[in-house]
């Protein structure tokens, strides 16, 4: 009977977590650990980050079976809303409700700050394909230059899903480390007098412009890049809901509850896709070194652009502003503003920024679907 009591004991424990993780696993769910700290105690962008690294924890769970590719487990099923294209341009519903496109129509001058500062994404496409990487791959990995994490998913679950994990953790790291990244490379590339140039206010924006607005970028966008349709298509719809004053209950939903769930499932699912096997290779840190070069050279072309319009303009335009071309909604026009008050503190650049970095938004969507449409 004792016997008996002991081989049950020890089957329990044979056929536990304990006794079946490899190494792998193990530092897989310490470097998910850091990413809930870094969440949690930092803020680096917790509402993705966490449900991220908590995916990332459950998938590294020995004998559980939860990664995204453990056909019939929850995760799995949830992860089809990755690989089908279904979360992305949900998210992208939800932001278009949040984000007030009246900076960029004031001056649509912003738009040319915005497709400059997708210039790291084709540079570090280029790149990643002279190291190896198949362009679809290469595609992938250079769009988290677009420092837009929905962006950087949607593109890799359609050409290399096998760097999901990777690519996602990268673009959310890069996003969340924004404040640090980029005001050296702002500071270095512009001077001192360029930094405190105090800029026109914005001209007010009608609500027939607001409604026109994203009637014709969807238009506009879907009939030159077909494959950006799904993101600027969403992203458009949230913006005239919000614009249009007529679905109030939709906007609420849209920019609320949708979005808090969408959040959810995307994040834990892609975390998922981060197992001891996958993730822990030379490649993948060959992918977050050239999404670290993406974004630093995103946020130079964009800095540059700022500093021609500067001097074509006479001093009118302060170049800081361009480094906001990335697409980290708001936090990149945050940092255009904190710089720019640190030389000058009567000056407001925020509203200026958020033109060039809804620009943004659109321009790595459209960069985007450029890359889906070539590789």
């Amino acid at each position: 009977m004792f016997q008996q009591f002991l081989d049950t004991v020890k089957g329990i424990i044979m056929s536990s977590g304990f006794a079946n993780c490899p190494w792998q696993n193990l530092l897989m769910i310490a470097i998910a650990c850091v990413l809930l700290y870094l969440a949690i105690v930092k803020g680096f962008e917790p509402l993705l980050l966490l449900p991220i690294a908590f995916g990332m924890l459950l998938a590294n769970i020995p004998v559980a079976n939860l990664s995204s590719h453990a056909e019939g487990s929850l995760i799995y099923y949830l992860y089809q809303g990755v690989k089908m294209g279904i979360y992305p341009p949900l998210i992208f519903l939800g932001i278009g409700c949040m984000t007030d496109f009246a900076p960029l129509i004031a001056n649509p001058k912003s738009f040319l700050l915005g497709a400059a500062a997708q210039g790291g994404i084709f540079f570090t496409f280029i790149g990643a394909t002279l190291l190896g990487f198949t362009p679809k791959q290469a595609g992938a990995i250079g769009i988290i230059g677009g420092a837009d994490g929905p962006t950087a998913i949607f593109v890799t679950s359609k050409l290399a899903p096998e760097l999901l994990g990777a690519i996602a953790i990268a673009a959310y790291s890069y996003m969340a480390l924004v404040p640090i990244i980029q005001p050296p490379i702002m500071k270095a590339l512009t001077t001192k007098k360029e930094r405190m140039v105090v800029m026109d206010t914005l001209r007010p924006v009608s609500k027939t412009e607001k409604v026109i607005f994203p009637i014709m970028v969807t238009i506009i966008v879907s009939f030159l890049v077909p494959d950006a349709a799904p993101l600027v298509g969403m992203l458009m719809l949230g913006n005239l809901m919000r614009e249009s004053g007529v679905v109030d209950r939709l906007v609420k939903t849209a920019q609320n509850e949708l979005m808090n769930i969408i959040t959810i499932f995307l994040g834990v699912s892609v975390g998922a896709t981060a197992t001891g096997d996958r993730f822990l290779s030379p490649e993948t840190l060959k992918i977050i070194a050239l999404g670290l070069i993406a974004f630093c050279v995103g946020t130079a072309c964009g800095v540059l652009l700022g500093k021609l319009m500067y001097l074509v303009t006479g001093g009118k335009i302060n170049p800081l502003i361009g480094s906001a071309g990335v697409s980290a909604v708001p936090m990149a026009a945050r940092v255009s503003q904190k710089v720019g008050q640190q030389y000058n503190p009567a000056n407001f650049l925020l509203m200026h920024a958020m033109g060039p970095n809804v620009a943004g938004v659109i321009g790595s969507a459209v960069a985007a679907g450029v890359l889906i449409n070539i590789c």
